[in-house]
């Protein structure tokens, strides 16, 4: 009867101990992303999720999370799973040629649809980090991000 109560005390040691990481495994939360305003159907849209200022908004090999899909409609929904509470920022690119690459025309404007989070004004450059940050939260947080296009 003792090492009963004895694997009883262990057991219920042992739930206590598991239950904050179970809670916490709950705690992730997905971010829910509609992109509006693509011109046409070609190429991808393609989309960086920034934890932080590092790399952004330019470098994929940065991103938290990122992802190229073939484009099927002019609004597009894409959605990031198992995101930490907390600030992020994406950046959208319409790749209208498949190829990954941000085409600029000889002025240096970007020719390819491009958008972040928050809609930020573009004036002379991309925003910063802090600018087009948005915090996730709860099971899912949803954003909208319409897309620019400057020169082209």
């Amino acid at each position: 009867m003792q090492r009963f109560g004895l694997g009883l005390l262990l057991f219920s040691a042992f739930l206590s101990l598991a239950s904050p990481f179970s809670a916490r495994a709950n705690l992730m939360s997905d971010l829910t992303v509609e992109i509006d305003g693509l011109r046409n159907r070609s190429g991808n849209v393609c989309v960086n999720v920034f934890a932080s200022s590092k790399g952004f908004p330019n470098s994929a090999a940065n991103a938290l999370q990122n992802r190229c899909v073939p484009i099927t409609n002019t609004s597009m929904v894409l959605t990031f799973k198992n995101l930490k509470p907390g600030s992020y920022s994406v950046a959208v690119l319409h790749d209208a040629e498949g190829d990954g690459k941000l085409r600029r025309n000889f002025l240096g404007i970007p020719t390819n649809g491009f958008g972040f989070s928050r809609n930020p004004t573009i004036l002379t450059g991309p925003p910063k980090f802090e600018d087009s940050a948005i915090f996730v939260a709860g099971s899912n947080t949803n954003i909208q991000i319409k897309l620019m296009y400057l020169g082209g």
